[in-house]
């Protein structure tokens, strides 16, 4: 008998591995092609780059790698605690607001519990609870594939220790708004914990719900934002959850030493106050969104509407469709894994990329259209 098949996990035997967008360098390598020849728009990262103002921060801070980081990320913890009006007891830090969610796990879910997630939303929710032989109710989306509120809070049960609310909602891009929120609140149990995980709260193209002042007043709640997507911080891996502070310091004891490095610190300091690459990056996807969407409609192809950075398409057969942009040195990612075999998620581009990616679309979708 083999150590694995005697001592294995039961519970992370039986999970298949998230799979993130194909990087760059491996598609290069397996078309045989320039890696500058590549649009990878696969993984909702910020076309424009990192922002400026973070980029100095590192070139100032690079020297400083031979020490170990602020374990308890004082000064970036201040500096958001003061930007969102609370106190920094508030804020936790993780290597990706990805890291946070597993703090959860730790914290919160254990055999014997169940959490409530909705259909077609980010697929760690489940992947977590797997881990931790936590039962996931999954509730079914609304017709738009967006979550349908009502319905995930008359899901709960007597174990539900947790309910996610992905929003804008990954890979859906919809978004559930303040009306539909407070409702869902009023049904949601004070011993039920609630995470709203905003990714792309800061260049969402809507209305997003004041979950902020719902952190604040209610004891069961948390908000989670990333540095990866507005701020272009992606490959740095920052993240950071805001509630009540007994909620945060039991976050805080599944969290390891030294988990933000330096150089992440940094940047997201400096990142915070760099608004002017916000408002260029919210500027670029509003104009993506309308090209895109429009070129869509010509093409006769159905498509949910975005208030992020990306693009749920129906192309029919999904793998080939893929394929066939992969050849074209395009990027996207092909959607059975969140139960849309018909689907691909396109994240916006810069113009160029944009426009690429319609032409090479058209080719296999339109192939008769000039």
């Amino acid at each position: 008998m083999s150590v694995l098949e005697k001592w294995q996990n039961p519970d992370v035997a039986a999970i298949t591995p998230y799979e993130p967008g194909r990087p760059i360098e491996e598609v290069a390598r397996e078309l045989g092609i320039d890696p500058a020849s590549i649009s990878k728009l696969a993984s909702n990262e910020n076309p424009l780059g990192t922002s400026p103002k973070a980029l100095d921060a590192l070139r100032k801070k690079l020297p400083e790698t031979f020490r170990y980081p602020d374990g308890g990320a004082y000064y970036l913890r201040e500096k958001l605690a003061a930007h969102f009006g609370v106190v920094r007891q508030q804020v936790v830090l993780g290597a990706g607001s990805n890291e946070i969610l597993e703090f959860i796990g730790h914290c919160f879910m254990s055999s014997g519990r169940s959490v409530v997630v909705s259909a077609h939303a980010f697929v760690i929710y489940k992947l977590i609870a797997r881990m931790f032989d936590t039962r996931v109710i999954e509730v079914p989306a609304t017709a738009g594939l967006g979550h349908d509120l009502n319905a995930m809070a008359e899901a709960i049960e007597d174990d539900t220790c947790a309910i996610f609310v992905c929003n804008p909602n990954n890979p859906t891009g919809t978004l559930v708004e303040q009306d539909a929120v407070d409702a869902f609140l009023k049904k949601v149990p004070d011993d039920v914990l609630v995470v709203f995980d905003e990714a792309y709260a800061e260049i969402a193209l809507g209305s997003m719900p004041d979950t902020l002042s719902i952190v604040k007043s209610r004891g069961n709640c948390l908000m989670l934002r990333t540095f990866s997507k507005a701020y272009g911080l992606a490959g740095l891996r920052i993240g950071f959850g805001m509630g009540p502070q007994p909620l945060i310091e039991t976050l805080q004891k599944a969290r390891q030493p030294f988990n933000v490095n330096r150089l992440a610190q940094e940047a997201a300091l400096a990142a915070l106050d760099d608004d002017e690459f916000i408002e260029r990056s919210r500027e670029l996807f509003a104009e993506s969104k309308k090209y895109l969407e429009t070129s869509c409609e010509r093409l006769g192809l159905d498509y949910v509407p975005t208030v992020a950075n990306f693009l749920l398409i129906k192309v029919g057969d999904a793998p080939p469709v893929t394929q066939h942009l992969l050849g074209k040195g395009i990027i996207v990612r092909p959607m059975a894994g969140y139960g849309l075999p018909e689907y691909i998620r396109v994240s916006f581009g810069v113009m160029e990329e944009n426009r690429r990616f319609i032409g090479a679309l058209k080719e296999i979708m339109a192939p008769d259209e000039e």
